[in-house]
């Protein structure tokens, strides 16, 4: 469709809409200068647009509710590499499911909307080349939340997400359906993404590994984004040794992501079965008292830290009082980030010298009203509140916060400087029932306010956290997560493995 020069009523909406003048003589002006800037517009029109990538349509299939109980499968493929070396890989024959943010060529996505539902991406993420390259077979595309902006599991357009440990409850989110998918043992290995604990949250509640890498790590490439300063992609598994490894395979910088800097690989498998005697944990005491924690939780990580004391480390209960309100200063990141991206550029934001899909952004776009219409009520909230807030207050409060980051960033590395790891619960609670009614839903959303209190401040530090499981309480998995210094993973690797081959969680 040609791109029409604007009319003068249009023009003036425009600047009514950015608060100018609307007199004669700026209309006027106004329509002199346009005129040269639509002419700018026109010759990209002339760009032929992106085509299909030679992948072609892949085979993808729905399951029935048979063969996904737990509702986690948005899609079910079968894809491998047709390399014979690739093939023979490390992860050669090992079902890897991807969430459904990240594109794979050919085959059907939805990002938990509406809208998107049924968008064939052209190209492969960078995290989907190099699977197959290491010979993963990708079973296909599991739930994520509406657009990816809860952190339980039952916003997505496609319906709530069972846990697998207990049917009607929560599997966290936003990568909700790779959480109950490894958790279930129905595939061996995931990639989720995080921007305030969307890996770390599901991968506790499901009673998986769960790891966030260091901010820039892991190539975000082909994935829909939220927030550029807190993108994260990352691993998740059903043991410490696969995650190791999956991470061995999906690191390393790709050339195109702009997240990416100074970023340092290792071989992180290399950590397994190393000796944890000596090192130095701190139990970061303010993380233990996080809005609705739950006493079993907190029974259970310390049951874990003194455990970890009995394989030689040295554990010293500490206080960093910054981090009591590290998650609700940071907030405005998370809110204002996801806003711009979602609600006002097309559901891909921009900035960022990367490789855009201007047909979604097209189709989101086309389809804002519709989008916006069938938002779950948790959503539109926040986009009603976030809206106000920035009409009357600019990006201030989103500046500030990131100022902010940077401090807390600070004063993390300075006790990371005495300590190997910090030590804290995942989320303040176990996984609770999913809500139905609109009341119960509020009731709920209310009462799990807290859940990213430990995870989203690390989002925004950019320090490399994981999440391991470490118990039960009444049944529903317990979750422990390990903080280290930007590219530590390796330390997080060596005192996940040494806990994990010391006890059997399911068993506590």
């Amino acid at each position: 469709m040609s791109l029409e020069p604007p009319s003068l009523l249009q023009l003036r909406e425009a600047a009514l809409q950015c608060a100018l003048p609307v007199d004669s003589a700026s209309l006027d002006a106004y329509d002199r200068l346009a005129q040269p800037l639509v002419a700018c517009y026109r010759l990209l029109d002339a760009i032929p647009v992106d085509a299909v990538a030679s992948t072609g349509i892949r085979a993808a299939r729905q399951p029935d509710a048979a063969e996904d109980p737990l509702n986690a499968w948005y899609r079910c493929t079968d894809i491998v590499s047709t390399d014979a070396l690739a093939q023979a890989g490390v992860l050669g024959g090992r079902g890897v499911a991807l969430k459904d943010n990240i594109f794979l060529a050919g085959v059907p996505m939805m990002n938990g909307n509406a809208v998107i539902d049924g968008y064939v991406p052209s190209f492969d993420a960078t995290v989907v080349t190099r699977l197959l390259a290491a010979g993963a077979r990708i079973r296909g595309k599991a739930v994520c939340e509406n657009l990816c902006l809860s952190a339980n599991s039952f916003t997505s357009a496609s319906g709530p997400v069972h846990n697998p440990h207990r049917h009607g409850h929560s599997a966290g989110g936003s990568s909700s359906g790779c959480g109950a998918l490894v958790g279930a043992g129905l595939v061996d290995m995931a990639i989720g993404g995080d921007q305030g604990g969307s890996i770390r949250l599901p991968a506790a509640l499901c009673g998986i590994y769960g790891m966030k890498p260091s901010f820039g790590l892991v190539p975000y490439t082909g994935a829909l984004p939220m927030e550029p300063t807190i993108d994260h992609l990352g691993p998740m598994t059903a043991s410490v040794a696969d995650n190791a490894l999956l991470l061995e395979v999906i690191a390393g910088d790709d050339g195109v992501d702009p997240r990416q800097r100074n970023v340092r690989v290792q071989r992180y498998t290399e950590a397994l079965g190393q000796p944890i005697a000596g090192m130095r944990i701190a139990v970061l005491e303010e993380g233990l008292a996080m809005p609705g924690a739950h006493s079993g939780v907190n029974q259970q990580v310390r049951r874990a830290a003194a455990q970890l004391a009995r394989l030689g480390a040295v554990v010293e209960s500490v206080s960093l009082p910054v981090h009591a309100r590290a998650a609700g200063v940071c907030r405005p990141i998370l809110l204002e980030g996801s806003l711009r991206t979602v609600f006002g550029a097309g559901g891909f934001g921009t900035g960022r010298h990367d490789h855009y899909p201007e047909d979604l952004m097209v189709r989101f776009r086309e389809g804002h009203a519709q989008a916006l219409d069938r938002l779950p009520l948790t959503i539109r909230a926040a986009l009603v509140a976030g809206t106000h807030l920035t009409r009357m207050n600019g990006h201030r409060y989103y500046a500030r916060a990131i100022n902010f980051g940077q401090k807390l960033r600070i004063a993390y590395d300075a006790l990371l400087q005495r300590f190997d790891a910090l030590l804290m619960p995942t989320t303040p609670s176990v996984a609770q029932r999913l809500p139905e009614g609109q009341a119960e839903t509020l009731d709920f959303v209310e009462a799990t306010a807290g859940m990213v209190g430990n995870t989203l401040p690390f989002n925004v530090t950019g320090h490399p956290a994981m999440s391991l499981p470490c118990g039960r309480v009444d049944g529903l998995p317990v979750g422990l997560m390990l903080v280290a210094a930007h590219f530590a993973e390796p330390v997080i690797y060596r005192i996940a493995h040494a806990y994990e081959q010391s006890v059997d969680w399911r068993a506590l």
